[in-house]
């Protein structure tokens, strides 16, 4: 019997261990001006919204359901944020929690449809995805809004004692969603309806509740993503925050285990599979692929990690095994 996230841990690991032999300059790090740089920083640092989306999507997903908005509330928390600060003079705490607090919003808007309107939580999302990124583009007149705020940049770019306050963040938000997972109730909860909705529900469990509850938590993870992408290049970026980011969240999710008719969450895999990706796209930057054959491997990469955590691998393995044995 394999270990949880055995595949994985495999992937990743091959992966960074290919590239510290192979790629030039990969495993290098410095300390100047007070921060840590490098390529492994880097990879933490530009995954960190993936990272995130991943972390809300793991609920979502262990509870049977998908989040295709989350690329879209990145796009709407950022533009929020921003003129909140450029026109309407406010502060910086003030903007944040506007815009987490209409991030928070979408997600209960999501989760409120697919509860208590009946809708599947595809069609819900994928209207939010439409609509979410159509009400930004409407708030900024489809213009890029442009800031100077160093500490709202801090948000993207800053440190905290030599680390990128990014990979703090998901960091932060991780350790509470996995203490919430495995030293509460929470936990059990998503297990159980995920696996059974309708047990759950006739063992008297407020299944609307957490529904919503896991659509909020996915629309914040996807409204702090949203601030660090504003965050980091100064602006808010409508057309292009989040964009297909939802995608990426998804393979990480599914790359890490956890699978999408619901059941157990697999945060620890989602984190991996997150660090997957970013890894292999950091690794084909620095070789020199065009964007066109990036996505093609990257897309059989992770079909090759999701097919060896399916049972006719496993099978083929076996049988592998006993023909060798014999």
């Amino acid at each position: 019997m394999r270990p949880r996230n055995f595949w994985p841990w495999v992937a990743l690991g091959a992966l960074l261990v290919f590239n510290l032999v192979f790629t030039q300059g990969f495993a290098r790090l410095e300390f100047r001006e007070g921060r840590l740089f490098g390529t492994l920083v880097d990879i933490f640092q530009n995954g960190a919204p993936v990272m995130l989306l991943a972390v809300g999507m793991t609920l979502v997903i262990a509870l049977g359901g998908i989040d295709l908005s989350v690329g879209s509330v990145m796009a709407l928390s950022g533009a929020v944020a921003a003129l909140l600060m450029t026109e309407h003079a406010q502060p910086v705490p003030l903007a944040v929690v506007g815009a987490l607090a209409v991030a928070l919003g979408a997600g209960a808007l999501n989760g409120v449809l697919v509860t208590h309107g009946g809708i599947q939580p595809i069609i819900v999302t994928l209207v939010m995805l439409v609509m979410g990124r159509g009400v930004a583009q409407t708030l900024t007149h489809d213009q890029k809004v442009r800031f100077e705020v160093p500490a709202f940049e801090f948000i993207g770019n800053g440190t905290v004692a030599g680390l990128p306050f990014p990979v703090l963040l998901v960091a932060a938000v991780a350790l509470t969603v996995g203490l919430l997972l495995r030293n509460t109730a929470t936990g059990l909860y998503l297990e159980a309806m995920g696996s059974n909705p309708r047990a759950a529900r006739l063992s008297g469990l407020r299944v609307h509740v957490i529904q919503i509850l896991a659509f909020m938590a996915s629309g914040l993870c996807a409204g702090l993503a949203g601030l660090i992408a504003a965050a980091d290049i100064k602006e808010a970026d409508v057309a292009n925050a989040g964009l297909y980011l939802e995608l990426d969240a998804i393979l990480a999710v599914v790359l890490g285990g956890t699978s999408l008719t619901g059941g157990r969450a697999n945060l620890v895999g989602s984190l991996i599979g997150a660090t997957f990706i970013q890894t292999l796209t950091t690794m084909l930057q620095m070789r020199g692929v065009i964007t066109e054959h990036t996505l093609i491997i990257k897309a059989l990469v992770a079909l090759s990690v999701c097919f060896m955590q399916t049972p006719a691998f496993e099978r083929w393995t076996r049988r592998l095994r006993s023909a060798e044995a014999a």
